[in-house]
């Protein structure tokens, strides 16, 4: 850490200038003489990217920032305050503690919480901070899985963050492909605690990391404003009974929950032609998969089986976006162009044959405006235009 970069007046340099083209203060060079422009600019960069993730962060003065990196890989405030309330104890251990967000969380539901991170000036910035945030929390400059192997502490619960190992290539579906290599050190963890709390990417394959694991209790699968932002698993020591899926998305208006059991079957569903109003799922109920189970838990229609769109007379409250259809024709841009003359529209594409540029080009829409387009196919494999418009709940 470069302590010169909290002084008053470096301080307020970096505050009067989070508008300002960080290309023209690169030209320009730093005013300082302790401080470098590349760390004026990493400052700024950092905090800027914490302005809507990291409100807390960005509101309390005297913050030390650290690479943009460790800011993009931490979680957001939302989502560590997600995580936070599904666990509660007395003592805690983060053992990838990164930038400090989950383990600032644990902080307001546990007695005593202990973040790990093996990068020493990244420990002194979370140690540092905490400060200016009024936690205290028990930093620890160190690989987290060493500390822990030679603690004589028994927590209430181990969290972990794992990361794609860097000779792994592309897109990470496995937790074998992370580190820590959680299946590996799975039993010499649970020497440690009883309850085991892990954060996975999003692109994880739910059922893989599920056999690669054991006692899992439950897997939460949380999106924000209608994007997954993380899997989130729990373990506990033993545990033997069915294992529940929970998704979530979190908006500003409400948290749209649904929960079922993994090894839940669905009834016999049944098929439609749309109807009154027309339902989406929202991006956490697609990534678990229960398309089947949407149908008869809400006691709807489907539209096909892969078309995971669903309908009914009458209007349900529902996990994802509801649309009232004004009008269903076939793919065909004459019967189009008579319902919607000024071919205007905002596109959805559910098992379609055509990409959404080709049914532009086809169609000769252009984006915008208060109508939902979805297409898709049938239950008898016909293409199908829907003209809705979103239902605004009173």
């Amino acid at each position: 850490m470069n302590l010169s970069i909290l002084n008053t007046e470096v301080q307020d340099f970096i505050n009067s200038n989070l508008n300002t083209d960080t290309s023209i203060l690169a030209f320009k060079g730093s005013p300082f003489k302790h401080v470098t422009t590349q760390e004026l600019i990493h400052q700024l960069v950092s905090k800027i990217k914490c302005k809507e993730k990291l409100p807390s962060w960005f509101n309390t003065p005297f913050i030390y920032y650290p690479p943009k990196v460790n800011i993009e890989q931490s979680s957001s405030e939302i989502t560590a305050n997600y995580k936070a309330n599904l666990i509660s104890g007395d003592t805690i251990i983060d053992i990838t503690g990164g930038f400090g967000v989950d383990s600032y969380y644990f902080s307001k539901y546990f007695k005593e919480v202990t973040h790990c991170e093996i990068n020493e000036e990244l420990s002194a910035i979370t140690a540092y901070n905490y400060k200016r945030l009024k936690k205290d929390i028990n930093c620890i400059a160190d690989d987290g899985i060493e500390f822990l192997k030679t603690s004589s502490q028994f927590y209430d619960w181990i969290y972990l963050d794992p990361s794609r190992r860097n000779d792994v290539k592309g897109k990470v579906f496995k937790l074998s492909d992370c580190l820590p290599n959680v299946p590996v050190l799975l039993d010499a963890l649970f020497l440690k605690s009883n309850n085991i709390l892990i954060k996975v990417s999003p692109l994880l394959d739910i059922t893989a990391a599920i056999n690669e694991l054991k006692f899992v209790t439950d897997v939460h699968i949380v999106a924000v404003d209608n994007e997954v932002k993380e899997l989130i698993i729990i373990l506990k020591n033993r545990f033997i009974n069915e294992i529940k899926i929970h998704t979530v998305n979190i908006t500003k208006e409400e948290n749209q929950v649904f929960s079922f059991t993994l090894n839940e079957h669905a009834d016999d569903i049944h098929f439609s032609s749309p109807l009154t109003y027309l339902y989406e799922p929202n991006k956490a109920l697609y990534k678990s998969g229960c398309f089947n189970l949407i149908a008869t838990k809400f006691n709807i229609f489907k539209l096909s089986s892969n078309t995971h769109l669903y309908t009914s007379n009458e209007l349900i409250t529902f996990p994802g976006s509801s649309y009232e259809v004004l009008n269903s024709i076939p793919y065909n841009f004459k019967k189009l162009k008579e319902i919607l003359p000024e071919l205007k529209g905002n596109i959805k594409i559910r098992n379609f044959k055509d990409d959404i540029k080709t049914i532009k080009k086809k169609m000769k829409l252009t984006d915008g405006g208060n109508y939902y387009l979805f297409f898709g196919t049938d239950f008898n494999e016909k293409p199908f235009i829907l003209i809705t418009k979103k239902v605004k709940y009173l």
